[in-house]
């Protein structure tokens, strides 16, 4: 490829050689420059890659991208082009690299401080009933096709998403359902394409910190840039700040909520129960009308379910296609329903802060359970405020909590029960300490009565438990499975 080619929907100043040359591969990690390679100088948080530059050009980098000086014996040596901004430049070169893979695609992107996990399985849900074979970029993987990659950060880099692009184009998909997070979106990880559809769930003071957001203003302002790159939004209308965005898009608007002003509303709430299951149902009304259930519990699936039904009508129209794929969607560690008996519901959930475990456990008090069990640890080398604040609000939420290990990482599982114990009486509930997983999901199983919710929290679509650095197996669908296994016999 010619480096022209990779720079023609950029500003860039040609500081020295010729754009006129070919590369190999473009490239913005210096441990893996090769031969013929472009190397974008990013500046991170903690290292700024323009310190690299001359060691590249030693590996062999035949073009660098920078943004601001360098060494200037590198000019001698390689093609040296500055750009306004680099994470931009990168973004817009690898939408270039890849062939633009998104025009190919229609492209949705979910942003939202909650609700984006859940959102794109029941939007990719109702896409592939609606006939169109439907790539997923999100926190817990990355879907194309059958493959399914696990995933570092809710919005990968923007090289990364544009080869999943590319990838998905190949594998014969036609859309591509992703979150987007504030971060993805200040550091241009979404840049050099317009998303098709933009969605907007809600917004509440999150990740806002020295290494992230300086104040909520900021945060709200790089959600909102998503609706200043799409061609049509889909907004929330019940959130404090629908009309903030709304004011500040660049795209066509429709509103979905409970609210009476939005185009799609939900009437007739209803939390049901039935044989093990927990979920919601619902009137949609407004622009079209007909009736919702959906398999996940909680009031906050309406918004989820509802944010999906006004995409999906753009490309359904029989309210059919929508109510079966809603009907049936699961998401991996979200609320997550197993089923193992019609005498008590179990579910595995992502749960694994205050904040988190208080919106499940109060979100199931709602179905009024016989009781609620909850098994839960935390993560070792993290905030020990973590322990004793989750602890706290299990014991007061839960009838029983069964307390036991999470990630422990380099401390002692039992330390760590230790501090969540502290927690737990100051919560005033019933618990028992069970540091091995498996044996305390044994115990929650084996004792579980008619009527109770078991919730399993903290581990999610996590598949392993780290300890000591390293990862080890461990899926709690695997150890379900063991276990009714091992009651069957015994």
């Amino acid at each position: 490829m010619i480096l022209k080619d990779l720079l023609e929907r950029l500003d860039y100043e040609v500081v020295s050689g010729s754009v006129d040359i070919p590369v190999k591969e473009l490239v913005y990690d210096s441990r893996k420059v090769g031969s013929e390679d472009v190397f974008v100088c990013i500046k991170g948080a903690v290292r700024d890659a323009h310190d690299f530059a001359m060691e590249v050009v030693e590996k062999g980098a035949a073009a660098l991208i920078v943004e601001h000086d360098i060494d200037m014996a590198v000019l001698s040596q390689a093609t040296v082009i500055k750009v306004a901004d680099t994470r931009y430049a990168l973004a817009v070169m690898a939408a270039a690299f890849f062939g633009y893979p998104a025009e190919k695609l229609t492209t949705v992107g979910i942003t939202g401080t909650k609700g984006k996990t859940s959102a794109t399985y029941m939007m990719k849900a109702i896409l592939e009933g609606a006939g169109k074979k439907t790539g997923l970029i999100g926190t817990i993987e990355t879907i194309i096709g059958e493959e399914h990659i696990p995933n570092n950060n809710t919005t990968p880099e923007s090289y990364l998403v544009q080869s999943y692009f590319a990838r998905m184009v190949e594998a014969g998909c036609e859309c591509v359902v992703m979150e987007v997070s504030s971060q993805g979106l200040m550091l241009h990880r979404v840049a050099g394409f317009t998303f098709d559809y933009g969605i907007f769930t809600n917004i509440s003071p999150d990740h806002i910190g020295p290494n992230e957001h300086k104040d909520f203003e900021e945060y709200l302002a790089c959600k909102e840039l998503l609706f200043q790159n799409c061609r049509f939004g889909i907004i929330n209308l019940d959130d404090p700040h629908a009309k903030h965005v709304i004011d500040h898009a660049t795209c066509e608007i429709e509103t979905f909520g409970i609210t009476e002003n939005a185009d799609y509303q939900a009437k007739n709430i209803h939390l049901y129960r039935e044989q093990g299951s927990l979920g919601i149902s619902y009137d949609l009304t407004g622009k079209a009308e007909f009736p919702i259930k959906v398999d996940i519990p909680g009031r906050f699936s309406v918004y989820n379910s509802l944010c999906a039904i006004v995409l999906g009508l753009h490309f359904a129209h029989d309210p059919a296609t929508l109510q079966q794929a809603l009907a049936t969607v699961q998401v991996k560690g979200r609320v997550e329903l197993i089923p193992v008996s019609d005498r008590y519901t179990l579910m595995i959930d992502y749960a694994h802060n205050a904040v988190s475990l208080t919106s499940i456990l109060e979100t199931i008090r709602e179905y009024n359970p016989g009781r609620i069990v909850t098994v839960f640890g935390c993560g070792g080398n993290r905030d020990r405020n973590r322990r004793f604040e989750m602890g706290e609000v299990s014991a007061k939420l839960s009838d029983l909590s069964v307390i036991t290990s999470d990630n422990p990482r380099f401390e002692k599982p039992e330390a760590i029960i230790e501090d969540i114990v502290v927690g737990a009486k100051r919560g005033g509930g019933d618990y028992v300490t069970i540091p091995d997983r498996k044996e305390a999901i044994r115990y929650a199983m084996e004792n579980a009565q008619d009527g109770d919710v078991v919730i399993l929290a903290g581990k999610g679509h996590e598949d392993y438990q780290e300890i000591e650095g390293k990862k080890y197996p461990m899926d709690e669908r695997v150890l379900i499975k063991e276990i009714l296994q091992e009651m069957q016999k015994a």
